[in-house]
């Protein structure tokens, strides 16, 4: 037994210098798992990317399968990886083998495969020998920013981070470029957003590498329209040239389809994304795409002129599609905040008592997710309030909800909405009795709010800022 532990212990020793998933800290409690694997094998399916980024694919799955449990699955998949790379790079693939085989020697430590093990140890270290560090370094950096991108939304930051030395230590590659610009697209809040920002250059220059890559174009489409109207015509042109480069990508269809969501041409969006679900039927992200057109298709239905029979009907076939949609993107991700909170709001719209209980039970099942996760609370908190708002009309514990939003989370889109409604509510207990003391209470927690704002970020010119400041206009605490 004492061998045994001296040779645990000298190749724990060395496993733990190795660069793979195992000693990243991607923590197993911040994944949901089942989703990161579904994921991962639709990409892997759809062959999404270069060869080699179907190679990272496998390494990834390898790792996922080893969390689940499945270990020969998770071999087989770090060989599926080593071939692709082999394959496709020939005499020159030993740096990126570095997190296939750091892979590789963990899991059979795990397994107690130790001669294995050992094996891949000495592999490695040849390849450290033949190559200096920092040649080989960009290559784990890469591996790495996408390890961080496709696992957890929190890990985004370090993926930035990680990407912008790949880029330093390797500023042509496009890959890293590629990666660089995604993890900034994702960072940045499109509300803060301005047509010079860190991620509209990166994604530019990433472009400029690679003229090809029409993924990388729509995201930028996108974000232009985002940051100014002004940017409208170059955004248009950069989802034709990505529709027309890639007509039969889904993953360029779902954000071309979500482009022309916020354009107004929901019809046009749903075309194009029923025609990517044909591709990616698993795909929890265009079913959740779909369903948000059939919500704007049912407000634009709301708001029409017509409030006849006719006009029920469609308003009705509208929310049936909408709730079968949101339905399908939950059962394919259970862990989906957004579309979990938007269906419950539609059960409650409903006002059916079983729809009523169906919305709570589901907040419920939200919230505790969002829990255990760690993330997305403050947005199951502003769901949850409007609720408790429109659906179940208890505005006091409506208040409580929009309150815990804001306090959480003030300068998320969710949190500024939450100050909004706050806002309208102390305004119209205000004209009731001027010192009403929840009124009183709501804008204190407002007006603390905004003076944080100033002083975290005290140059900030923003327009969440002027609105909120507009919100202010006329209301005071009283005593």
């Amino acid at each position: 037994m004492s061998d045994i532990s001296s040779i645990q212990d000298s190749l724990q020793a060395k496993l733990d210098k190795l660069e793979c998933h195992f000693t990243w800290d991607i923590k197993k409690d911040d994944l949901v798992l089942t989703d990161i694997l579904n994921r991962l094998e639709e990409q892997v399916k759809m062959g999404l990317g270069r060869e080699q980024g179907v190679a990272r694919t496998h390494c990834s799955l390898g790792y996922v399968n080893f969390l689940l449990g499945h270990n020969e699955e998770a071999l087989a998949h770090l060989l599926k990886s080593e071939t692709l790379i082999k394959e496709n790079l020939g005499d020159n693939c030993d740096k990126t083998l570095i997190v296939t085989y750091g892979n590789f020697a963990w899991i059979n430590y795990h397994m107690k495969n130790y001669t294995e093990c050992e094996s891949f140890l000495m592999k490695l270290q040849k390849i450290n020998e033949t190559f200096p560090t920092e040649s080989s370094s960009s290559e784990v950096l890469g591996e790495k920013g996408w390890a961080y991108l496709k696992f957890s939304r929190k890990y985004y930051e370090r993926a930035v981070e990680v990407f912008q030395k790949a880029v330093e230590l390797d500023p042509e590659n496009s890959e890293w470029n590629a990666g660089y610009a995604t993890a900034l697209y994702r960072i940045e809040n499109g509300t803060f957003c301005t047509v010079d920002s860190p991620a509209i250059k990166q994604l530019r220059h990433a472009i400029d590498i690679n003229p090809d890559d029409d993924a990388l174009r729509v995201l930028l489409g996108l974000k232009l329209l985002l940051c100014s109207k002004t940017m409208m015509n170059e955004s248009e042109k950069l989802m034709e040239r990505a529709l027309s480069g890639s007509p039969e990508k889904p993953h360029v269809i779902r954000y071309v389809g979500k482009y022309f969501r916020n354009q107004g041409s929901v019809d046009r969006s749903i075309e194009l994304l029923i025609k990517a679900l044909v591709k990616s039927p698993n795909s929890s992200f265009i079913h959740h795409q779909l369903a948000m057109c059939y919500k704007t298709k049912k407000i634009n239905l709301q708001k029409g002129k017509r409030q006849d029979r006719v006009n029920k009907i469609e308003v009705n076939d509208a929310r049936c599609q909408l709730i079968y949609y949101l339905e399908k993107a939950t059962s394919l991700k259970d862990s989906f905040v957004f579309a979990m909170c938007e269906l419950a709001l539609q059960y409650g719209e409903r006002r059916e008592r079983h729809d009523l209980s169906k919305a709570e039970e589901l907040f419920k099942k939200t919230f505790e997710s969002a829990k255990k996760k760690n993330d997305s609370v403050h947005v199951v908190h502003y769901y949850y309030a409007e609720f408790l708002q429109y659906s179940k009309r208890r505005e006091d514990l409506a208040i409580e909800h929009y309150m815990k939003c804001l306090k959480m989370n003030p300068h998320s889109s969710e949190g500024e909405r939450s100050a909004k409604k706050l806002m309208n509510i102390a305004q119209r207990l205000l004209k009731v009795n001027r010192d009403d003391w929840k009124a009183n209470e709501i804008i204190a927690l407002i007006y603390q709010k905004k003076d944080d704002t100033k002083r975290n970020a005290a140059n900030s010119d923003s327009e969440e800022d002027d609105d909120l400041s507009e919100c202010l206009k006329g209301c005071s605490i009283n005593g």
